[in-house]
């Protein structure tokens, strides 16, 4: 085993590989296509070839074949082995030592919610909008872009406009304003784009668990004015389908690896007529 371990050490200690092996954490459980891994990394697709077949060969990571694609994901199992590893032999299971230190929370507190995507203009959002007007007894809610735009886009407003959603206290924001030491301590992070799961986010305050809802986005539909609409009310339903299911949750008696599990396996559940 401890040669199992320092071999896997030694593959992350590549700055590269790290980089791929923490894009792919970021995407659990998505399996990620390689054009779309060397795209976000901006390497080629030979470099890339090279630094999946390292962290396959030390176990990190596998590989699927979709007709013509190569999709890899994290192999979960191999990255908690080695994490417990670490743990309990160089740490000696001392948790005052190695465990992150993580909030907790009362009963009567709310928990603080961030949504993430890149231009904060439509899905986060909606997000942000759902959670507010659906549980805003127990959640806040906020949302944030790696790239905000100028302004919101005019069809997800119309949507939010005809689901009795208050418009007026929305706008897009830059994840720096989340970023200060004033800033809220996270109990959830979610991206709901893949470009955004893609980029390297800071540490957010307050150790939030965090998951993968990846969307298609609404904004890049082509055709009639109907055509988009409809692109915004679909995704506008796929995200109020999850926050529902978020939202019903037992968190106070839920531990954080159950959690963990749950707020995963929402991220999967696709939208009406996706063939993903």
């Amino acid at each position: 085993m401890e040669l199992i371990i320092s071999n896997r050490l030694s593959t992350l200690g590549h700055p590269q590989r790290l980089a791929l092996f923490r894009l792919l954490m970021r995407r659990y459980p998505d399996r990620v296509p390689a054009t779309e891994l060397a795209q976000a990394l901006g390497i080629k697709p030979n470099t890339l070839s090279s630094y999946v077949n390292a962290l396959m060969q030390a176990g990190l990571v596998t590989q699927e074949r979709a007709g013509t694609s190569l999709r890899y994901a994290i192999n979960l199992d191999a990255a908690r082995e080695t994490m417990d590893y670490l743990l309990n032999d160089c740490c000696k299971g001392r948790p005052d030592i190695c465990t992150p230190v993580i909030n907790s929370h009362k009963a009567a507190q709310k928990f603080n919610v961030l949504f993430l995507c890149t231009g904060n203009s439509a899905r986060s959002i909606f997000a942000e909008s759902i959670l507010r007007d659906i549980a805003g007894d127990r959640f806040v809610a906020y949302s944030a872009g790696t790239n905000p735009r100028a302004g919101l886009n005019p069809f997800a407003l119309e949507v939010l406009k005809q689901k009795g959603h208050d418009i007026s206290v929305l706008r897009s924001k830059n994840i720096s304003e989340f970023q200060g030491a004033d800033a809220p301590d996270f109990d959830f992070a979610f991206t709901v784009c893949n470009q955004a799961a893609n980029e390297a986010c800071p540490a957010w305050h307050g150790q939030p668990i965090s998951a993968h809802w990846g969307l298609p986005d609404p904004v890049k539909t082509e055709g009639s004015d109907a055509e988009k609409s409809l692109s915004f009310q679909q995704t506008y339903g796929a995200l109020r389908n999850r926050m529902i299911t978020f939202t019903a949750l037992p968190l106070a008696t839920l531990d954080r690896i159950s959690l963990q599990k749950h707020v995963d396996q929402i991220g999967q559940s696709r939208p009406e007529g996706s063939s993903k």
